[in-house]
């Protein structure tokens, strides 16, 4: 039986799919976007954290530590990551829960149990369970075993997806899929390959035989200032999605927002748009107009902008 890595499981969400949902962060990411909000779903392993407000220097961890990974000083405490295995014995020896393990080994039996509590919830809101990540198509063969078993209960599955992976990937579980929330960030090539890391081919290619099997979609696009956010970016995406992918049923905007700096410091990593400004709430209700525009009329925005938090 197949295991899967899950950095979260987000309960009672509303916005991954219709109803109210519980969405399974599956752990690994191929891309690399700058402004990725789950840094901790990127490496395809667990990973070490610390939450230096729980910290009372006490060393336990460090004594605990057989690699010699961890040290503290003044600055706090370094994490080598080329020693650290992720054992977990500095977790257990930590007595404020200063160190956490991210990242969660599952078989397909704890997963459903697990997601199966929040049954009542679907049933009453038609909702169901979304699969993100990360990119949950890095383990698509674990999901091949866990969506049948969700199918055989009657839940609603959505599969969350940047689309970079190869189509092989995909037809695995599409038999099990009910909605395909699909990411579109950019449509000039050399700006996605410098601000995710791939070359989109593959990504089109896969949201247009996704379309070509039938398969319900939503469009999602992370509005990002000076990156995604032109006009000219969303008018050539509802384009695409107007030419060839007629069994697109919405298309979302999402707002930029910094909420996710913490999580790069706790991984010892830097956010390179911890300086980037938000969107301004008129500029989000323009690049809606712009795609309704275009000729698709389901557009909406979504996520914090500038004038709600002054």
């Amino acid at each position: 039986m197949k295991r899967g890595i899950v950095f979260s499981i987000q309960r009672f969400s509303t916005e991954d799919g219709p109803g109210i949902r519980t969405t399974v962060f599956m752990k690994g990411c191929p891309l690399r976007c700058i402004w990725c909000q789950n840094p901790e779903g990127l490496n395809p392993r667990p990973e070490l954290v610390w939450y230096d407000v729980r910290c009372i220097g006490v060393r336990a961890c460090i004594k605990a530590c057989k690699v010699g990974a961890l040290r503290l000083d003044e600055d706090g405490l370094h994490i080598d990551r080329s020693r650290c295995t992720a054992c977990g014995a500095c977790v257990k020896a930590c007595p404020t829960g200063a160190l956490e393990i991210i990242g969660t080994e599952y078989d397909v039996k704890s997963l459903v149990d697990e997601v199966l509590r929040d049954m009542v919830f679907y049933k009453t809101s038609r909702g169901g369970v979304t699969f993100s990540g990360g990119e949950p198509m890095l383990q698509s063969s674990f999901l091949a075993e866990v969506l049948p078993v969700l199918k055989d209960h009657g839940v609603h599955v959505a599969l969350d997806t940047s689309g970079f992976a190869p189509w092989r990937e995909f037809e695995k579980i599409l038999g099990w899929i009910d909605l395909v929330l699909y990411d579109l960030k950019l449509m000039d090539v050399a700006k996605h390959i410098e601000f995710t890391g791939v070359d989109p081919t593959l990504i089109w290619e896969n949201a247009v035989n996704l379309a070509k099997r039938g398969v319900r979609m939503w469009i999602r696009t992370p509005i990002i200032p000076g990156i995604t956010d032109s006009e000219e970016n969303v008018r050539a995406i509802t384009r695409f999605i107007i030419d060839n992918l007629p069994t697109v049923e919405r298309f979302e905007l999402l707002a930029f927002n910094n909420l996710c700096i913490s999580k790069y410091k706790r991984l010892g990593m830097k956010f390179l748009l911890e300086k980037a400004r938000l969107m301004k709430r008129e500029e989000m209700e323009n690049l809606v107009r712009v795609a309704r525009e275009e000729g698709f009329g389901n557009v909406m925005w979504s996520g914090m902008v500038e004038r709600d938090v002054r």
